[in-house]
């Protein structure tokens, strides 16, 4: 097993207590959670991972990050930094290392903020693409070569067989080599962050941690449904579902967590 090293981090804000923050593919944390910071940098100090493959972070020489070499990672981290007890905040793909993080330190958490998570439920062509070896072939010949899967998608889009705004978010995340690359990467070497949500959450509630689950009304990238298995065991009025798409959830969420905490 790889050495457990601490992964790079924006620290923000100034408050008493700590909360862990997980960004989405593509982004960095500072980037993600600057709405964090200035809604809540008063009650939270604040540290944002850049995961792998994303902002200052390098790869992650064990090939894949297992639930085992995740909890290494955080305990070395909160060792280092002398941290007590703290929350938990991800984004989209940061939904996976949160859930990670709170299966591993139950009795350590308090609040978790998931938001529009994955984690919770997989898609068949996320499981399709990273998990046989001959997918994950075919996936990493088309992110180099993407000429045709985009014909395809246009040609989706056209017919209205994909939404429009998810054509349009999949163009930017994929328009470039690199990030072509970061998606690959990701969706390969995260694959086995999965979770039993049922035994999850018993865990949560013996430990006595609140999750907040927040979902956009108008998010074609990961819809209500995605995430039913969880918002049914959580308390009503910890399912949030906000008048957002997918990219300014993180900035609502902050203005409600604001709210909740005022």
């Amino acid at each position: 097993m790889q050495e457990p090293t601490t992964l790079p981090f924006h620290k923000l804000g100034c408050g008493n207590r700590i909360l862990l923050a997980f960004h989405g593919i593509g982004q960095d944390g500072a980037s993600c959670f600057r709405p964090f910071e200035k809604m809540l940098g008063e009650r939270y100090t604040i540290y944002a991972f850049d995961l792998y493959f994303h902002g200052l972070s390098l790869g992650v020489q064990s090939g894949v990050v297992t639930k085992q070499f995740w909890v290494e990672q955080v305990r070395h981290f909160l060792e280092t930094e002398k941290i007590g007890r703290f929350d938990i905040a991800g984004f989209s793909m940061g939904g996976r290392f949160a859930l990670a993080t709170l299966e591993g330190f139950p009795e350590r958490v308090d609040d978790v903020f998931l938001i529009a998570p994955d984690g919770v439920s997989e898609h068949p062509l996320y499981s399709l693409a990273s998990r046989f070896a001959p997918a994950r072939g075919l996936f990493r010949w088309s992110m180099k070569r993407p000429e045709a899967f985009f014909k395809v998608a246009d040609v989706l889009q056209k017919a209205g067989l994909v939404n429009a705004s998810l054509y349009r978010f999949t163009q930017q995340v994929l328009n470039t080599p690199d990030k072509r690359q970061t998606v690959y990467n990701s969706w390969v070497h995260f694959r086995d962050l999965r979770f039993d949500i049922s035994a999850l959450y018993q865990k949560a509630s013996i430990n006595n941690v609140s999750i907040y689950l927040f979902v956009g009304q108008f998010d074609k990238l990961l819809k209500p449904a995605a995430v039913r298995r969880l918002a049914d065991l959580i308390p009503k009025n910890q399912y949030i579902q906000l008048k957002s798409g997918h990219t300014q959830l993180v900035e609502q969420a902050a203005s409600w967590i604001f709210a909740l905490f005022k």
